[in-house]
């Protein structure tokens, strides 16, 4: 049988380059891939967007999502077929009515409030950024300090509407099998939230002890390795 299409959503203050390692192996191994841009504008309209992406893939998909773009694949997918398995890494699983904003909160450890950088709008709008000074020790730790700053100078913002957005509609993981790769010394979603929010999804977990937020980044073997046992599971 011909592998199943990895779809790839990075999360906020990131974009698609962050993938190229995992997207090296994935590619080396024979899967097709896909890293989407994910706009960052907002929930139901990055949403929109990736699933428009998701309906020109011909075949089975796998679709991955970091951060906030598990937020984003948890309703891109919703109601396409072809989507066999949702795997998050170190990602916000929401349940409807839920933001990334309220579950970041929800548990204690996360840094991303005292972390941000915001820039005014001409709109009103507010676009977040990680703040440079700080991004080495708080979303990407276990990077070197060298490389984790090349990542913070060229992040993506996300708007303040994008993480403050409640999920909206049924949600995906409700209906489609979910694994979720935790990153065990996260300090944007502390690892009990992710814990939590893959209890909930019913999610297969794995848990990277020491890996930061970045860990797909840091661990790209062992990323790779998480999605191709979802793909065998799911797809065959």
């Amino acid at each position: 049988m011909s592998k199943p299409t990895i779809v790839l959503v990075h999360g906020a203050f990131a974009d698609g380059s962050g993938f190229a390692e995992v997207a090296r192996r994935l590619l080396a191994a024979g899967y097709p891939v896909v890293a989407a841009a994910n706009p960052l504008r907002g929930l139901s309209f990055d949403a929109a967007r990736v699933a428009a992406l998701l309906a020109s893939v011909d075949g089975p998909i796998v679709l991955v999502g970091h951060s906030y773009g598990g937020a984003v694949i948890s309703a891109a997918a919703v109601g396409n077929e072809a989507v066999r398995a949702l795997v998050y890494l170190g990602a916000f699983v929401p349940d409807t009515g839920e933001s990334a904003e309220q579950l970041v909160n929800q548990f204690p450890g996360s840094t991303v409030g005292a972390s941000l950088k915001p820039v005014p709008l001409p709109d009103g709008q507010v676009d977040l950024y990680i703040d440079p000074r700080v991004f080495h020790a708080n979303f990407a730790g276990d990077l070197p300090e060298e490389e984790a700053a090349l990542y913070a100078v060229t992040q993506r913002p996300a708007s303040g509407a994008a993480l403050g957005e409640p999920a909206s509609g049924p949600q995906a993981w409700r209906t489609i099998p979910s694994f979720h790769l935790i990153s065990g010394a996260d300090r944007i979603i502390p690892r009990a939230a992710q814990e939590f929010m893959a209890k909930r999804a019913g999610a297969e977990v794995r848990v990277l002890d020491g890996a930061s937020h970045l860990l797909f980044v840091s661990r790209p073997g062992e990323t790779v390795a998480f999605i191709e046992d979802a793909a065998r599971e799911s797809v065959g």
